[in-house]
């Protein structure tokens, strides 16, 4: 369907599973390489729903001057905003159970920056989806902590898993974009190069 890409080697610069699974189901062919260290600190007065697309564009610019004309690559960052705290990924096991407690009984946003570079153009975007959680038992909090993997994930979840079916009430917006890629809005912003 995007025939239009057929001029490119598209790359996705992700080390996340769920964003190669979710690009792979857009049956777009596509490699994947990785940004080396990128400083993915933001200016204390950006906006946190702007944070995500900041991001996004750091790790595209990164490479910017690497692509090929024939190349085309797609970054993205994703971010859990919650009463207006941005929640990235946790550093071990505790900030994890902090993170989840946190959005225990609330509903917190999930924010995806992504951005789209050619050798010639080059275009960002943000997609926000709302989650509403349910309390969630200590217990459950630590089960989920101690049997899957919270650390490379926004927000110390992943809706996929199973704490997305125990404690996950009701989104509003995109599932995909939850699990870190909004499929739809890609897809459409792909059929314009």
């Amino acid at each position: 369907m995007l025939e239009n890409l057929s001029k490119y080697h598209v790359l996705l610069a992700s080390k996340s599973p769920r964003r190669r699974e979710l690009l792979a189901a857009l049956r777009v062919p596509f490699d994947v390489v990785t940004v080396g260290h990128v400083d993915e600190n933001w200016p204390e007065d950006l906006a946190p729903h702007d944070v995500a697309q900041y991001l996004s564009l750091i790790k595209a610019n990164a490479f910017r001057k690497l692509i090929h004309d024939n190349e085309l690559i797609i970054t993205a960052d994703t971010v859990v905003i919650c009463d207006g705290k941005i929640l990235g990924k946790p550093s071990g096991a505790e900030e994890a159970k902090e993170m989840l407690h946190f959005l225990s009984g609330k509903t917190h946003e999930v924010a995806t920056g992504v951005t789209i570079t050619s050798g010639n153009r080059q275009t960002s975007f943000t997609t926000v989806t709302e989650v509403n959680f349910a309390e969630i038992a200590d217990e459950d909090i630590d089960y989920y902590v101690d049997n899957f993997t919270p650390f490379d994930k926004a927000g110390a979840y992943g809706i996929q898993e199973w704490i997305g079916c125990v404690a996950v009430k009701g989104i509003n917006g995109s599932y995909y974009n939850v699990m870190g890629l909004p499929v739809h809005t890609l897809y459409n912003e792909l059929k314009l190069f």
